[in-house]
């Protein structure tokens, strides 16, 4: 009888069906071992598939080691598998990004990680989503953005962002900024930003645009409050209401909101932090109709302990639906907090699943 409990218990735990699966995406999540054998293993172990009753699960290795389990042969449980060595290689390599003076190239960033220039450009873009080149112009658009803020002059600014050129600087400026470095110091001076307003089946939204695509996606229960936002996270800009062709932009929106699966082909402009980026990127590679957690997400970009980051750049996301954080969820797979309210996720998460 307290077999079968066991066995039912274990059955109805969803670490099970990845040990079944033998998937390898799970790996590094969690461990489970054998009271029969005395091993753990990795989820993905290709070794005879225990009985449920005989089976438990475990955190991390270490706690697996303190039950008394030994770490399989044939899996090798404690040593890192080659998705823990990837992100753990991209990890650093994003490290020496960040601290150094110029970006360094892809040859000196592979050779540091022991790996090809070609195979680290690969490993490097399935981890962060982007290529190192990519991560390293998000990064210094994110240090440009914190020294224009401080910095006595633009060109103060430019040579304390690493730049050591204000020509190379001026020439990736309207593509880093959004507008020139001046209005962009200015808080976003002569910046010319469409927006209107619009209704769906969730409430009033509002879409913004500036002349690279749309900049903002705001939803809420009072029109005027979505405008206040608006004028809050483009304090100088000139704001102005659409016309009747933006108004088709914001009905394409508006069915997109209403049926996801359509897709939205409209261009973005996605303005954040290199961390920020990076957490955008996974987010819009989520399936519609699927979710993942902030664990999951974090390790996807490389930085397998940001989950609290991971959150906070969800939080941050000024393009709902199009960068969709809805799809984020608890570890447990509960939904948590949503900056357009927990019901409107919940909404649209159900929305995606019928279709």
């Amino acid at each position: 009888m307290n077999k079968t409990f066991a066995a039912n218990a274990i059955e109805r735990d969803p670490r099970w069906a990845a040990v079944l699966a033998r998937d390898g995406g799970a790996d590094g999540r969690f461990w489970y071992s054998v009271k029969t054998t005395g091993v753990y293993c990795r989820p993905s172990c290709a070794a005879r598939r225990a009985r449920p009753e005989n089976v438990r699960f475990h955190a991390s290795r270490e706690d697996a080691e303190r039950a008394g389990f030994r770490p399989c042969k044939r899996c090798r449980p404690d040593q890192d598998g080659v998705r823990e060595q990837h992100a753990a290689l991209v990890a650093a390599a994003c490290r020496t990004i960040e601290s150094a003076e110029q970006a360094p190239d892809l040859a000196t960033l592979a050779a540091k990680a022991g790996l090809s220039p070609f195979h680290f450009h690969r490993v490097f873009k399935a981890v962060t989503g982007l290529t190192p080149k990519g991560y390293a112009n998000a990064h210094r658009a994110r240090r440009v953005r914190s020294e224009l803020s401080r910095a006595h002059s633009v060109t103060a600014a430019v040579f304390d962002a690493g730049y050591n050129s204000s020509g190379r600087f001026y020439a990736q400026s309207d593509e880093m900024l959004g507008m020139p470095p001046r209005d962009y110091r200015a808080g976003g001076a002569n910046a010319a930003i469409r927006f209107a307003v619009g209704e769906c089946s969730l409430g009033s939204i509002l879409v913004a645009a500036s002349e690279r695509g749309i900049c903002a996606i705001l939803m809420g229960d009072d029109p005027d409050a979505l405008a206040r936002q608006l004028q809050d996270q483009f304090p100088r800009a000139q704001l102005t209401g659409g016309d009747a062709s933006f108004e088709r932009l914001v009905a394409e929106v508006v069915g997109f909101v209403e049926a996801p699966k359509v897709g939205l082909s409209l261009p973005l402009d996605v303005r954040g932090t290199a961390f920020q980026q990076r957490v955008w990127q996974a987010l819009r590679e989520i399936p519609a109709g699927s979710t993942a957690s902030y664990r999951e997400v974090a390790d996807r970009i490389g930085a397998p302990k940001s989950a609290r980051a991971v959150a906070q750049a969800c939080a941050s996301n000024a393009l709902a639906v199009a960068i969709p954080c809805h799809r984020v969820v608890r570890n447990d797979g509960g939904l948590s907090g949503y900056r357009w309210g927990v019901e409107r996720k919940r909404a649209l998460l159900d929305r995606e699943a019928r279709e």
